[in-house]
């Protein structure tokens, strides 16, 4: 068994796939309509093309914003991301605009981060111990 798809429920998946894309550095993997204005939107590491994809999932169920939200207001990021270095990202994406709720914080052996998608999440990147 094998985790091949999660994802984050976003406001505005245009306003996602930009800060995903070109800000976060993911490429596009799927991008197909589904309804009228939602898309079947993922994004995966270029590192790994064939690897997990996070699907920018339109917020559209209620109870989904709820807890979005919730998460947001305790401070709790909603997602993880790996990084090779967490205190080189941090720089790299503050130099792209990007606002953290976490500056950079050790934790024995793993380093974390924490930042505002601007599309309702928050997302912690951390270095895994090796």
């Amino acid at each position: 068994m094998r985790i091949r798809l999660t994802s984050v429920f976003v406001d505005d998946q245009a306003k996602a796939e930009h800060f995903y894309t070109e800000i976060l550095g993911f490429e596009k993997k799927h991008d197909v309509p589904v309804g009228e204005k939602d898309r079947w939107l993922t994004v995966v590491s270029p590192d790994e093309p064939n690897g997990t994809e996070l699907l920018l999932e339109p917020i559209g169920h209620p109870i989904a914003r709820t807890y979005r939200d919730t998460l947001v207001a305790d401070g709790i990021p909603l997602a993880q991301f790996a990084v090779d270095d967490v205190r080189a990202e941090y720089e790299r994406l503050r130099g792209l605009g990007v606002r953290f709720t976490q500056e950079p914080l050790e934790m024995g052996p793993v380093t974390t981060a924490v930042f505002d998608d601007t599309c309702g999440n928050l997302i912690q990147i951390a270095t895994q111990p090796r």
